[in-house]
């Protein structure tokens, strides 16, 4: 499985890229993974002409379908103002609203304190969850204290094992079908008439008589239409 990090790490070297480094490390402890790394600090020039020009350079094309493409990703940031920086937002920002649509993702952060420990809660996970990503549970945020500490080793087992197991899960047969659902279910909203699959033994204990003929199937599942469901209803 494809294993992508986004680092959006400044220096060189860089505590974001190694927390990155690590949490992919141990991700592989718990599936096997092929690991691509996205360097947002080289594709920064990119990411801003793509606000002004409305199309993406070779690199960034290439990172921008990476992440698409991928069975997983681990994004870490440095912590700016008290959130994430600008080129992590708008990395995620011109790429396709609908490409992280149920797709595990592992959040990560380094700051200078402890204090900004909340950023992982308040702004990175509400991003993520906008864009319908599957969020692991354990986020990871790593203060310059952190480093050689008690805890941290731990925490990133943990959120690592969590993606691990969600990546096989939605990597098998069962969960390719999930995803699939997953996607499809953002543009069912928009469409005028749908239709409901009714357990046929539920819907023959509360559903009116003239929806009998209908639930007449030998199947276990019957596609009643929407309309037909309304006008049963009706008195």
């Amino acid at each position: 499985m494809k294993l992508v990090v986004v680092s959006a790490g400044l220096s060189v070297p860089s505590s974001t890229r190694l927390l990155a480094d690590r949490l992919a490390a141990a991700t592989g402890r718990y599936t096997s993974v092929d690991v691509q790394v996205v360097e947002l600090r080289d594709l920064a020039v990119e990411i801003a002409h793509n606000f002004t020009s409305g199309f993406p350079g070779r690199a960034l094309s290439a990172a921008l379908e990476a992440v698409t493409e991928a069975d997983g990703l681990i994004v870490v940031t440095p912590v700016f103002s008290a959130s994430y920086s600008g080129l992590f937002k708008s990395f995620f920002d011109v790429l396709d609203q609908d490409a992280l649509t149920g797709k595990p993702v592992l959040i990560a952060a380094t700051g200078g304190s402890a204090r900004h420990s909340l950023v992982l809660e308040h702004a990175l996970r509400p991003l993520f969850a906008y864009l319908r990503a599957v969020v692991v549970p354990t986020a990871v945020y790593a203060a310059s204290e952190d480093w050689g500490a008690e805890g941290l080793a731990e925490r990133i087992d943990r959120a690592a094992g969590e993606l691990g197991r969600l990546m096989e899960g939605l990597g098998s047969g069962a969960g390719a079908v999930r995803r699939a659902e997953v996607a499809d279910t953002a543009g069912a909203a928009d469409k005028a008439e749908a239709s409901v699959v009714v357990d046929t033994d539920t819907a023959a204990a509360i559903a009116p008589r003239s929806l009998d003929g209908a639930l007449a199937s030998a199947d276990r599942f019957t596609v009643i239409p929407f309309e037909q469901q309304l006008a049963a209803l009706r008195p």
